[in-house]
């Protein structure tokens, strides 16, 4: 039976620049937000928006993803006819068996397109906090009879050349594409999501498979092709909540901003519009008699003993008395043992913090950054991170790491 749009999600991002986070893990498979990991947003976005066929596109360590989105019955996905299908690159008798690009993708998996005979399709990145409507993004494509529309946001100009940019006229009809420029011409930031006519996109698809001298990239190759060709391409103004959390820092910041739903736009206590996630199957959590807990997100099976502020614990943390959480994002399974000070920083799954160490020492004259321990690393008794420390190996006691 056809679908009238299928989504197709790219998580096999890296996230090289995520550093220790990502050493074993795709970048959509990072937790956040206490009980989510980054994957839940697109995904919950699509059921949300009346979505039921989602295929999503794995690549570098596929397999906490996979096991992750399992059958897909989390987010009611759990469907005989569409439903959400995992599709990692596989081995073909011509040889190709790894994703080239973003493109090519998309076209490794044109038939599973295909089994749905679908009018559109939706590309959607795998790494992106957004609350997004995509019920509306197509009714605006089909308003304006394009053949492609993306999703823009308007960014500050002075931060416009970070940004591949979509310059459009007053009917909102793309005219031009920069791809991070000096110069920019426009302050309307792709967001990566994209809604195609299928044939229009197939065709594209097979062009640039064909060409060798392309990169099999959506915004350096399809999306200059189809300007070339002057084509249908509309670009829809996008107002709510969106970050690319590809960064230390920016990862950081999304956190803390669930802490604030009033002013930073990101409210996961939605009924409206909910995230749905896997959820850890922990007990409740545990607050001691001494604890002291300030405007912190805590969530399933913590024990808190110590004093935890403007933070975000995700499921089974360990806080012993005496310890310091204050502005730190800590994942599932981390233990900060007594007299611990953890501070402006993440702290991985399942890190231990022993006794008496400080995370997120800023020394004189430097700016602060975001400290961050890998997952499982352990950092020894009377230790000292650095601010802008990068934690992947064990530290030893009453070790200094800057």
């Amino acid at each position: 039976m056809g679908k009238e749009i299928v989504a197709m999600l790219l998580a096999g991002g890296q996230g090289s620049r995520l550093y220790a986070l990502t050493q074993k893990l795709a970048k959509p498979a990072v937790p956040f937000g206490g009980k989510y990991r980054i994957i839940d947003f697109p995904i919950s976005n699509c059921v949300n928006s009346g979505i039921d066929t989602v295929g999503v596109l794995t690549q570098y360590q596929p397999f906490v993803l996979n096991e992750y989105i399992g059958n897909g019955q989390p987010w009611d996905l759990d469907r005989l006819n569409g439903g959400i299908h995992v599709l990692p690159p596989y081995q073909r008798a011509n040889g190709s068996d790894w994703y080239k690009g973003t493109a090519n993708a998309i076209y490794q998996n044109i038939s599973f397109i295909e089994r749905y005979d679908p009018k559109y399709v939706i590309i959607l990145s795998g790494d992106q906090i957004c609350k997004q409507d995509y019920s509306d993004f197509l009714r605006f494509h089909k308003e304006k009879d394009a053949e492609f529309s993306v999703a823009v946001m308007e960014v500050p100009w002075d931060e416009a050349s970070r940004f591949g940019l979509m310059v459009a006229g007053e009917d909102d009809r793309i005219t031009e594409f920069q791809e991070k420029p000096k110069e920019p011409k426009s302050n309307l930031a792709s967001m990566g999501i994209y809604i195609f006519n299928w044939d229009v996109l197939r065709k594209y698809l097979e062009e640039d498979e064909a060409d060798p001298e392309s990169e099999n990239d959506f915004g350096n190759n399809i999306i200059p092709n189809l300007l070339r060709d002057n084509r249908r391409m509309y670009a829809y103004h996008f107002s709510g909540y969106w970050k690319d959390v590809g960064t230390i820092s920016s990862l950081w910041e999304a956190n803390m901003e669930v802490l604030d739903p009033e002013h930073s736009g990101i409210n996961l206590f939605d009924d409206d519009w909910k995230i749905y996630s896997r959820n850890a199957g922990m007990t409740g959590h545990k607050i001691g008699a001494n604890a002291v807990i300030d405007n912190s997100m805590i969530t399933d099976g913590c024990m808190i003993d110590g004093e935890v502020s403007h933070s975000i614990l995700y499921s089974g943390v360990k806080v012993a008395a005496g310890a310091v959480v204050k502005d730190a994002v800590v994942m599932g399974g981390a233990i900060i043992k007594e007299g611990a000070v953890v501070e402006h920083c993440i702290v991985a799954e399942n890190a231990i913090i022993d006794e008496n160490a400080t995370i997120g020492v800023v020394k004189e004259g430097e700016a602060q950054g975001v400290a961050t321990i890998g997952p499982g690393v352990y950092v020894g008794s009377d230790a000292k991170i650095g601010s802008n420390a990068m934690v992947r190996e064990n530290v030893k006691d009453g070790e200094e790491v800057w």
